[in-house]
């Protein structure tokens, strides 16, 4: 009888751990930092799929490319509740508005003599700000156009939530042509710097992990890491982490009169040997993985990806996946914490017992 209790007491906290956001791990240890946990969290996480019409036009022409576009997500909110703790958040700028209002995808769709799905009714593309969504014209369907509103809806889970995991999100600032698309607007200092504003907009400093929160009375935020490493998990939960996932000249650009990411909110893509680096996006763990063992080993923060291009999905491939989980990897991304439902397929990227975060293996 005692024994059938405790396997009920178990059970319950772990559908309790699912179903609120609790981790199933003893979180509360005071010596686990944050590094020390590994966390399961998605790709392109605001997407919703391309519509089938459509998809099937731009399969049409490059099927290689459809195949690659074809995947979609739940709200992040419902992300959140399922346990991920890692988003992917792409950014287009977009200071005046209505530069990215009306999509040619849907004028596709018309000429294919078909009817588009609802777009925009509410004219938030028409408004000055970050526009959140995939690419211009072809994959621009998302949970929220405005990022700010993407930040909101984040802050409002959290704070019903407050003794979730650290969240790691990761942004891209995105301006690359595409061929037959509309040219997006540069991300100059000026753009980078919308990025901080239209977070601090939602979140106060009390809610971040910032480069100066970690960095201390280091003198550099790689000093810090090397040295004395993350902050204690118990102490930055009800937090976010951003992460600016790009380049060299756009690094440089969002480092420029901030020192070692001085008064910044995100932190940077900076390779080891600057005094900047701390978190690492490594996407192959395959062909990299012993390079991301030495970088966890030595103290940094390391993204890495699952599966990439449904790739994986369409082949049940897991591969990727449990060299990013040996490899040590802080933040594992994937398409599929949830299988597909675009394509027959039953891949699933989880951490046993169906958990999306757990402590790292050493």
């Amino acid at each position: 009888m005692v024994n059938s209790y405790k396997k009920f007491i178990s059970i319950f906290l772990l559908l309790v751990g699912l179903f609120f956001g609790v981790s199933s791990f003893d979180s509360n240890d005071p010596k686990l930092k944050m590094n020390d946990i590994q966390v399961i969290g998605s790709h392109n996480s605001y997407k919703i799929a391309i519509e089938e019409s459509l998809w099937k036009i731009i399969n049409t022409f490059d099927s290689k490319a459809g195949q690659s576009l074809q995947y979609g997500h739940i709200s992040l909110v419902d992300q959140l509740d399922l346990g991920l703790r890692n988003l992917e958040l792409d950014v287009f700028y977009d200071p005046k508005g209505g530069h990215f209002s009306k999509p040619k995808g849907l004028k596709m769709v018309k000429m294919a003599l078909k009817k588009p799905l609802p777009y925009d009714e509410e004219k938030k593309l028409e408004e000055p700000g970050l526009k959140l969504f995939h690419v211009q014209d072809l994959d621009f369907r998302s949970y929220h156009l405005l990022f700010k509103e993407g930040l909101l809806a984040i802050k409002s889970w959290s704070d019903k939530n407050p003794n979730h995991s650290p969240i790691i999100i990761i942004i891209n600032a995105k301006d690359s042509k595409v061929k037959g698309t509309r040219d997006p607007l540069l991300f100059t200092k000026e753009a980078l710097n919308e990025i901080d504003n239209e977070i601090n907009a939602v979140f106060s400093n009390e809610k971040l992990i910032t480069p100066d929160l970690v960095r201390g009375n280091f003198s550099t935020l790689e000093q810090a890491i090397l040295t004395k490493g993350w902050p204690v998990l118990d102490s930055v939960k009800g937090r976010f982490l951003f992460v600016l996932d790009e380049k060299e000249d756009k690094i440089n650009n969002y480092l420029e009169g901030h020192p070692s990411l001085k008064n910044r909110v995100l932190f940077v893509n900076s390779i080891e040997g600057n005094p900047e680096a701390a978190f690492r996006i490594i996407n192959n763990p395959i062909k990299d993985f012993e390079y991301i063992q030495k970088l966890v080993a030595k103290g940094y923060m390391v993204r890495t990806r699952a599966d990439a291009d449904t790739k994986e999905a369409r082949a049940n491939d897991y591969s990727r996946f449990e060299k990013a989980k040996e490899s040590g990897a802080q933040i594992i991304s994937t398409d599929y914490y949830l299988p597909s439902k675009l394509f027959k397929s039953d891949f699933k990227v989880v951490f046993e017992k169906d958990t999306y975060e757990r402590i790292k293996t050493k």
